[in-house]
């Protein structure tokens, strides 16, 4: 699967955004009367905006079509001023369904709202914005979906973006899942224009926020597909691929998403974004890869038969290209790995004495770096984990004596041990009472 690297909306199709729940709101809003002639009496609109409103509000798709064939531009202009003016709720409420109307199955129509807005002093993107912020579902889901609309075919970057994402961040954290899904349906529209991917990346909570809809059990193959795919156009950025896992541990999960996943389309996706990654970053990656066993993992998949060839080429890639780091690391560096991504495992240098004789001294490199990481995981709610750690910080005062018990001491890892001596778990219990049994041995 590829993008280029400087792709813009422009050589794509402008996104899609549908949900069963805006249909509903739709249909809602639709049938709710609103008296345009009284606003028209109150002077809120002119008698010839309340005429142009009357000839398609309630009208076919068929009529609707016919008249923006032709008079497409002036609806575009009516529109834009209505939304500029019109400050009641409701009133705004039926101007959005009246815009679906023009757009249903013709967005291509939303360059009209471009041309329509070339000269004026007020931003075409400013009356949508500000709409974001009237406390009404239908008219906040339907303007930010034609913001999105409006910044993907726009030749220009645009300051406002920043806001938007903001606000998109404060809609991933809704109780709402249909609220969720729209708004991952609007970040995909947003990440193919290649500068916006970075504003989102450094909005602050952005990337938890949307990684957090990815871990949920309970959303749909077709859902969880949408937030692949953002997060797949997200990986375009080496940025992004550099911090993605060290930040936020995503991995692992990724590998659950696709170890579990009924779909092809869904580790299609995975697949994606871990080519991404290598491809980009593979120092900061690689090694994470090989403690989350996505070797074997692609390994069986290169079994399996695959309907799409493009799939296969990049199982191909990524199972070389970890074959080649797994061959090129020491001991050491596998050890180093686990410690760093919390993913610990009785794998062979925890058991091994000669792996501890030679390396103990190695975790006080860099200001004591794996050490420190090591008595982090002593908080870990994993009892696999907690017993793992107890048993290498065993371990590492066993052959540093005197200055490990001392930097043990220090680090607050001692008193956590003991602790933990007392878990529910009795493994480690034992490891942690092996620990400090090595601890006073060294006294």
């Amino acid at each position: 699967m590829e993008l280029a690297h400087n792709e813009t909306v422009f050589d794509i199709p402008l996104p899609i955004i549908a949900h069963p729940h805006l249909d509903e709101l739709l249909t809602t809003i639709r049938h709710e009367p609103i008296p345009w002639k009284e606003y028209q009496r109150m002077n809120l609109i002119t008698l010839e905006e309340l005429a142009m409103i009357e000839h398609v509000e309630n009208k076919s798709p068929k009529e609707i079509s016919s008249t923006m064939s032709e008079h497409g531009i002036h609806y575009a202009h009516l529109y834009l001023e209505l939304m500029r003016k019109l400050a009641r709720v409701d009133a705004v409420q039926k101007v959005l369904v009246l815009i679906h109307d023009m757009l249903k199955e013709h967005d291509e129509r939303i360059e009209l709202f471009h041309r329509a807005s070339q000269g004026k002093t007020d931003s075409l993107f400013e009356p949508f914005h500000r709409a974001l912020n009237i406390n009404d579902e239908w008219v906040a889901i339907q303007s930010s979906r034609l913001l999105t609309l409006l910044i993907c075919s726009s030749a220009e970057e645009h300051a406002l973006v920043y806001d938007f994402f903001r606000w998109i961040t404060f809609q991933l954290q809704s109780r709402q899942m249909a609220i969720v899904e729209l708004n991952v349906q609007m970040l995909s529209g947003l990440f193919h224009v290649p500068s916006y991917r970075l504003v989102f990346w450094n909005t602050p909570h952005a990337v938890d926020s949307f990684l957090h809809v990815l871990m949920k059990k309970t959303v749909t193959p077709q859902r969880l597909y949408e937030g692949l795919f953002s997060l797949w156009l997200l990986t375009f950025e080496k940025q992004v691929c550099v911090h993605l896992n060290k930040k936020y541990d995503v991995i692992p999960t990724l590998m659950e998403i696709a170890k579990y996943a009924i779909k092809e389309k869904i580790i299609r996706m995975v697949i994606a974004i871990f080519k991404n990654c290598i491809q980009l970053a593979p120092r900061s990656n690689l090694s994470a890869m090989l403690v989350a066993k996505v070797l074997p993992f692609t390994e069986h998949l290169s079994t399996r038969k695959w309907s799409d060839q493009e799939i296969v080429q990049d199982i191909q890639m990524i199972k070389e290209a970890l074959e080649i780091n797994f061959q090129s690391l020491t001991t050491l560096e596998v050890y180093a790995s686990e410690v760093e991504t919390g993913k610990l495992e009785w794998s062979p240098p925890h058991t091994s004495e000669n792996f501890w004789s030679e390396n103990a001294i190695q975790l006080e490199k860099d200001q004591q770096r794996l050490l420190k990481m090591l008595t982090r995981l002593l908080s870990s709610k994993s009892p696999t984990v907690l017993a793992i750690a107890c048993h290498d910080l065993g371990q590492y005062v066993k052959y540093r004596s005197k200055d490990g018990r001392l930097n043990i001491e220090k680090s607050g890892a001692k008193q956590r041990i003991l602790e933990l001596m007392t878990h529910e778990d009795s493994d480690v219990r034992y490891n942690a009472l092996s620990a400090i049994q090595k601890y006073f041995a060294m006294v």
